[in-house]
């Protein structure tokens, strides 16, 4: 029973984790298209800020993975 538990609480922590992250970087990258849209000159500063800011989603959503893991082993 314990061992079932733990693993909805992985899921729990993995989908929560994911979720927020993945509505972020699809935001990011419509307002960005956006912008790149509106002014094509400043394309490659835009760019470069939204990988920068995609990169710091991801690492939210691997946080969360990490957390799942010590849930699972400890």
């Amino acid at each position: 029973m314990e061992e079932m538990v733990r693993l909805i609480m992985m899921g729990t922590t993995v989908a929560i984790g994911g979720i927020g992250p993945a509505v972020a970087i699809g935001i990011l990258t419509g307002k960005a298209l956006e912008a790149m849209g509106r002014n094509p000159e400043a394309a490659g500063e835009i760019r470069t800020t939204m990988i920068l800011g995609v990169a710091f989603a991801e690492a939210i959503a691997i946080y969360s993975l990490v957390i799942a893991l010590i849930i699972r082993f400890v």
